[in-house]
């Protein structure tokens, strides 16, 4: 191995491709599907990384200073972390709105590296897209952290073992068992648990350092003697390399492939590019490590620290009309300059003279400056020392001014008390008189099974359709609707027309569709509502709902993307749910045209009910 002070060669080009895969994750609006597995490449080449140097101290000097190993990675993390907080929690306070939702709670857990564990608690989703909140990306930084607390002793008990092997079998059995409990309780629908949390979401970690324990314990194990060996080493790493970018392709976020295996093979590809990157003389550990992506790696930390909330604070200061490539390329260009601005006078300084010198040094100079004798320090250093204040005063403002739901969540609690309310009147037999046209189903034959966009507007659907049965819940997919319609089939429940409005969480597919269809028969019409989402599967979701509806006589399509589109400023900051009764009123006008379609259906030999093909009959 080559180290050139505490960097290992080849590593940084592993960053910068993490990183890179991350930001257009996040900014780039469906463009890398699977992006957000870049966090699963940092967290391998973390474990490796952290492991190598712990070993690397122990066998110079005999032993392992935690203290001094906690200090160190205090003094690499803290600095940028907190100007992250405190430059984004003042902007925050000016740009307000939902950004300002939950800031204080998010603020707590960065700064005490518990942000995944208190984001479980709060029942937060790093997929959730209702409210944009501000420094969501930070989880991962606080499960490294708690890695980087709990593995320095983890790594002297080991090695108090003499065997290497049980040394080695430990930290595997580690990361087989942080895998196998992400799998098995996402299968019970934890799904935020295992991804945030740090025992089901560390197999990366564990495998990265397991490698290290490889080369320290076996140091030849791993090493090509052979011209041929070589070759296949090399080859091994760029396959690796490209496997990693092909999932980022097809992988979404959405589904159960992720937690079952999809991103345990994401952290086995990425130990076995750095096995192969870091092998001396590695053609493609000299290509990874060569710029520009020596330079992005390098910065990798500052990037990942700042995209996403300055990302979130661009979107939230543009007009709702504004470009998504033009909201992007401003992100990624202020990103990219605050890292580097970041990472030239914070976070190099203080990581070659340490936290405390720097501090002392900075008060002694302002103290000697404030006596006339450079006078240009001594204003650099007011300055600085001005906007430190100003921005923790301002970040206390935005804690203070959270307004408690965003947009979006207070349009969804308010379709839920609506919900509740339509079926207490029911229940009271009170159901006032209906107010759709008199050619529409009444609200007494419709049910309808939706996410959280139906049930964002569920208070216009109640007022338009007295007596509608709205089953809607706040994260719901598509693959959740055969089962739900079955129940209302065998409780006999199911009423004429089924509204359907599930998509926006994530890939549908036309069987799913048609087991709904088989499921109602005859007896039960379709409207689909298409999805608006700025998301990566939503040309996806609506060109399978297009087209399932053009094909079957008996469904049809409320086009509620094409109603809302010239008016995106009636919706929620998230670019999703209905922000007012008026964009409710829009997805209710998408949803009557498709009523209104199936209504003047000319009957079919079967009745009016009959589950021909349009294009067939045409």
């Amino acid at each position: 191995m080559r180290f050139t002070g505490d960097r290992l060669a080849g590593l940084d080009g592993l960053r910068a491709i993490a990183v890179t895969l991350v930001v257009l994750f996040h900014v780039g609006a469906g463009l890398l599907p699977g992006g957000y597995l870049g966090v699963d490449i940092f967290f391998p080449v973390s474990g490796f990384l952290i492991t190598s140097l712990l070993l690397r101290e122990r066998t110079a000097t005999g032993g392992i200073d935690v203290l001094g190993f906690w200090r160190r990675r205090a003094r690499r993390l803290l600095p940028a972390l907190a100007l992250v907080l405190l430059a984004c929690g003042a902007a925050a306070f000016f740009v307000g709105g939902d950004v300002l939702v939950g800031i204080g709670r998010q603020m707590l857990g960065a700064s005490t590296f518990s942000y995944n564990w208190l984001a479980i608690a709060d029942g937060g989703s790093y997929l959730d897209a209702t409210t944009p909140e501000l420094f969501r990306n930070l989880w991962s930084l606080a499960v490294e952290e708690q890695f980087y607390l709990v593995w320095p002793l983890l790594v002297v008990l080991l090695w108090a073992v003499p065997s290497r092997r049980f040394r080695l079998g430990f930290v595997l059995l580690v990361a087989a068992a942080s895998a196998l409990g992400m799998a098995l309780l996402a299968a019970d629908g934890a799904t935020t648990r295992v991804y945030y949390g740090t025992d089901t979401h560390s197999f990366g970690l564990a495998l990265g350092a397991a490698l290290a324990i490889v080369r320290h314990d076996w140091p030849g194990a791993l090493l090509p003697t052979t011209r041929r060996e070589r070759a296949f080493v090399g080859a091994g790493g760029l396959v690796a390399v490209a496997a990693l970018v092909a999932i980022a392709m097809w992988m979404p976020e959405s589904g159960s492939s992720m937690y079952e295996g999809g991103l345990a093979r994401v952290a086995v590809f990425s130990v076995i590019a750095i096995a192969c990157v870091t092998v001396p003389g590695s053609l493609l550990g000299r290509s990874l490590d060569a710029q520009p992506l020596r330079w992005i790696g390098e910065r990798s930390y500052g990037l990942y620290l700042w995209h996403w909330p300055v990302f979130v604070l661009v979107t939230a200061a543009q007009p709702s009309d504004a470009s998504a490539l033009v909201t992007a390329l401003a992100a990624v260009a202020i990103t990219v300059v605050v890292s580097a601005l970041s990472y030239r006078f914070v976070e190099q300084p203080i990581r070659r003279i340490g936290l405390r010198a720097g501090a002392s040094r900075f008060t002694r100079q302002w103290r000697r400056d404030h006596w006339g004798r450079d006078r240009a320090a001594f204003t650099r250093a007011t300055v600085v020392s001005v906007a430190a204040v100003a921005a923790l005063a301002l970040s206390i403002g935005a804690i203070a001014s959270d307004p408690g739901d965003g947009l979006a969540e207070a349009r969804i609690r308010a379709g839920a008390a609506a919900i509740a309310e339509a079926e207490a009147r029911e229940a009271a037999e009170a159901t006032p008189a209906p107010t759709v046209a008199p050619d529409l189903p009444s609200g007494d034959k419709i049910t309808a099974i939706g996410d959280s966009v139906m049930l964002a507007v569920a208070p216009e659907l109640t007022a338009a359709f007295p007596g509608i049965s709205i089953d809607a819940v706040v994260s719901r997919q598509m693959s959740a609707a055969p089962g739900i319609v079955q129940g209302l089939v065998d409780s006999k429940q199911m009423r004429p027309y089924l509204l359907l409005g599930l998509g926006t969480n994530g890939s549908i597919s036309a069987d799913t569709l048609q087991k709904v269809k088989d499921i109602v028969g005859r007896r039960t019409q379709i409207v689909l509502v298409d999805v608006q989402a700025p998301r990566g599967w939503t040309d996806g979701v609506n060109t399978i709902l297009h087209g399932y509806a053009d094909r079957m006589r008996t469904v049809e399509l409320a086009r509620w993307q094409e109603a809302i589109q010239p008016r995106l400023d009636l919706l929620a900051q998230d670019q999703i749910h209905a922000g007012g009764p008026v964009g409710g009123g829009i997805y209710v006008g998408a949803v009557s045209d498709a009523l209104t379609r199936l209504v003047e259906q000319p009957e079919l030999n079967g009745g009016p009910h009959d589950s021909g093909d349009k294009i067939a009959e045409r």
